[in-house]
């Protein structure tokens, strides 16, 4: 009886003692899955929605959208503008903005935003994971989530038909012999097109880019509305050469179109960063904070190889898309980039753009 006793009481201690561990195991996975974070999300699912502005490719805005939405339980809904799109809208909205958060597209128009008050500062707690310093803004206005590198995607087939070869160098460009071959975005919609100013203002200094741009825009075709227009042309061939960000075209190479080659300027070239931030006046301020410290971690930056982005990753925790240094694309061999001066003279190196262009008929900037 004393066994039997002693047994059922041992079973008893067993019971209590797992169900102790499991109630302190569900306790641990639910802190984990909050984590630091347990107060802000509340905080944000309070709020009840949030608006995103996009300006990376549509398909990454989806999904990282789509898993924001998916993984917090917040409505979220996202239009994609282009980078100076973005810009200039929420300018004319004076701080009162009609998007919570700003997600993708290049660092000039953002910067152009901080110059002018129009991002809210937040120090990010997982802004710990950038791989430098050199991927956030100074004030904590916005932070770094890719790096895509400015370069020439040429349709190889026309240029063998036509007995040419693919440019060099950004001086190869003004060859007379690619006379209405070319395109590039127009500085008035796309980042991009500012940071090809900015670029070739830092490689020359000022008053030789504008003469520059004044040559080349003789063997422009079309100044195309996004900074990803000009890859999107030259598979169907209906670009010879198309100056942007080379991620755009593996993901042109990647989709069949085997006629697309990649040029790295031997005279050097540039990069951009793509970026997330808040707007200043947004109207769902916990929900834009918990967006940034998501768009800072996995859970979104590897979601863009998934989605057709092949730009190199700024996070140290995040898996680099293998496509990258596939097609030979290194993100150290670049120049080094003036982010101060850019987000200083962005605005005013584009009207001298537009100036130094005066001449040509106003419908070239007219976006298609």
């Amino acid at each position: 009886m004393k066994r039997i006793l002693s047994s059922i009481i041992g079973l008893a201690m067993l019971f209590t003692l797992a169900s102790c561990n499991k109630k302190t195991n569900n306790s641990t996975n639910a802190e984990s899955a909050g984590g630091e974070f347990s107060e802000l999300i509340e905080a944000a699912k309070a709020e009840g929605a949030l608006t995103v502005y996009g300006s990376c490719e549509e398909e990454y805005i989806a999904a990282a959208v789509k898993n924001f939405e998916k993984k917090y339980g917040i409505p979220t809904k996202y239009q994609r503008l282009s980078t100076s799109e973005v810009y200039t809208k929420i300018s004319e909205e004076h701080g009162n903005p009609s998007a919570d958060v700003w997600f993708g597209g290049t660092t000039d128009p953002y910067n152009e935003a901080v110059a002018a008050g129009l991002l809210e500062s937040y120090q990010a707690k997982n802004a710990k994971n950038l791989i430098s310093t050199d991927y956030k803004d100074t004030t904590d206005c916005w932070y770094g989530i890719y790096k895509g590198i400015l370069g020439f995607m040429v349709d190889q087939e026309e240029l063998t038909a036509r007995k040419l070869e693919a440019p060099k160098t950004w001086d190869d460009l003004l060859k007379p012999e690619y006379k209405g071959l070319i395109m590039l975005s127009n500085p008035n919609t796309a980042g991009t097109a500012k940071l090809v100013i900015n670029t070739m203002i830092q490689m020359k200094g000022h008053d030789a880019a504008m003469e520059y741009f004044k040559k080349l825009d003789k063997n422009i075709a079309q100044y195309t509305k996004s900074g990803s227009g000009p890859s999107k042309m030259v598979g169907p061939h209906e670009c010879v050469i198309g100056v942007g960000f080379l991620h755009d075209g593996i993901y042109q190479i990647l989709q069949g179109y085997n006629n697309i080659g990649l040029v790295v300027p031997a005279d050097g070239t540039s990069f951009e960063i793509g970026a997330t931030a808040i707007f200043k006046g947004a109207k769902h301020p916990n929900a834009a904070k918990l967006w940034i410290e998501y768009a800072l971690s996995p859970d979104c930056v590897n979601l863009a190889k998934e989605s057709g982005s092949y730009q190199f990753l700024v996070l140290s925790n995040a898996t680099q898309p293998k496509e990258a240094a596939q097609f030979g694309l290194d993100m150290n061999n670049t120049i080094k980039y003036d982010f101060e001066d850019a987000k200083k003279n962005s605005a005013k190196y584009v009207e001298d753009f537009f100036k130094a262009l005066e001449s040509a008929a106003d419908d070239r900037f007219k976006t298609k």
